[in-house]
């Protein structure tokens, strides 16, 4: 996860807050007092990879610092139909502006986390991890990265800036993939060092070329053939980490861990995702 976390989530809350509440929730100030204390209860309706409880907290206590809020299960365990996540303790007003930011967080993260397990526990037994993308919802990317790593998969970059990678049309634009990795390694050198370089490869030939200037960290491998995989992993040895890309899912993904990548990097795991079915439920004092 990115390092300035906490402060990305307070950011993301307020906004999404803001957005939902606008001038008002006219809705409770029109029929519940200000004053009202109430609970409520997380019930889950649909088993899976429970995620998003630290974000869920979070948010009660964005709108009122002094919430009690009460888990009865954590983040990565299974849940299972007809289970209670947490109850929470505020007031009314409170529960309700923040109700379906609440579950709009956790059915996504817990959809993401449970699609994400699916795939993690296809790769056990091998050497190979799976990563997540760039192929996120804007203004979201923080709690689906999250999710991803609740599920047991790993972060790639988390956005432009922290790291270099150098694809396909980078490598266009750049007049070629030698060109496009010197330029690369000298603007880590004289503008960010320790940036780490990743390139992608689009054939064999591309491999051997990459290998023959180096000065990367990471060999994409973009729409190969599982023999294609096989063969450049055998061509790259230890030189450089390798990364398979494009064209996998759950049905084929172990035969590419066979061939020996050290990571997959799966869209899917976010942007094919199913959110889950939750509810929050009053609970009368």
């Amino acid at each position: 996860m990115t390092a300035n976390y906490d402060e990305l989530l307070q950011h993301l809350i307020s906004n999404a807050l803001q957005e939902d509440i606008g001038e008002g929730d006219h809705s409770t100030l029109s029929c519940i007092a200000a004053d009202a204390k109430g609970k409520a209860v997380l019930k889950i309706k649909e088993e899976g990879v429970l995620a998003g409880m630290k974000v869920a907290e979070a948010i009660f206590r964005y709108q009122q610092p002094d919430v009690v809020f009460t888990a009865y299960k954590k983040d990565r365990e299974l849940m299972q139909f007809g289970e209670t996540a947490f109850e929470v303790e505020a007031t009314v007003h409170t529960i309700l502006q923040c109700e379906r930011l609440v579950l709009n967080c956790m059915q996504r993260m817990s959809g993401i986390a449970t699609l994400t397990k699916k795939y993690t526990d296809k790769l056990k037994g091998y050497k190979t991890k799976i990563l997540d993308t760039r192929k996120t919802t804007p203004n979201f990317r923080l709690l689906e990265k999250e999710a991803v790593v609740i599920g047991g998969g790993q972060n790639h970059r988390f956005a432009l800036y922290d790291m270099i990678m150098l694809k396909d049309n980078h490598i266009d634009y750049c007049g070629g993939i030698e060109a496009a990795i010197e330029k690369a390694a000298h603007y880590v050198q004289t503008v960010k060092p320790g940036l780490k370089i990743e390139v992608e490869t689009r054939s064999i030939d591309d491999v051997k070329r990459v290998l023959a200037v180096g000065k990367v960290n990471r060999i994409m491998l973009d729409n190969f053939t599982v023999e294609q995989i096989a063969e450049a992993t055998a061509i790259i040895g230890d030189r450089f980490e390798t990364e398979a890309s494009g064209g996998i899912n759950l049905d084929n993904i172990e035969a590419y861990a066979k061939a020996g990548v050290d990571y997959i990097s799966v869209g899917a795991l976010i942007h094919q995702a199913r959110s889950l079915d939750l509810s929050l439920k009053a609970k009368l004092i």
